[in-house]
């Protein structure tokens, strides 16, 4: 599922830490993985994993950790490209948000 610009724009951190929180939790309970089992299997501890999905807090490697066992890890790669940009100077960027001008048709 993706997001428009608009919700992107909307979104909190917080909001954002609890959906990446319920996203992981979600892929763990189709895996039939109990917390204990995903524990063991990325290296993360327990009390991290748990605080992670009651709070949506935790550090970067034991997230991608998380990401490897449960898949998701070639999401973040790709998400993270950097995508090549349709503006190649400040005047293209201010003439793309300038108010187009009105044009007319001919008389005949």
């Amino acid at each position: 599922m993706g997001f428009s610009n608009t919700e992107m724009l909307l979104i909190t951190l917080e909001k954002t830490q609890a959906k990446l929180a319920d996203n992981v939790r979600q892929r763990r309970l189709a895996m039939e993985l109990t917390q204990e089992g995903l524990s063991e299997r990325s290296g993360v501890p327990l009390p991290t994993l748990r605080k992670f999905e009651q709070k949506g807090q935790i550090g970067l490697e034991s997230f991608l950790k998380l990401l490897m066992v449960l898949g998701g890890i070639e999401g973040v790669l790709k998400a993270t490209q950097p995508q090549p940009s349709e503006f190649t100077s400040l005047d293209d960027v201010l003439s793309a948000n300038a108010t187009p001008q009105r044009k007319r048709g001919r008389r005949t």
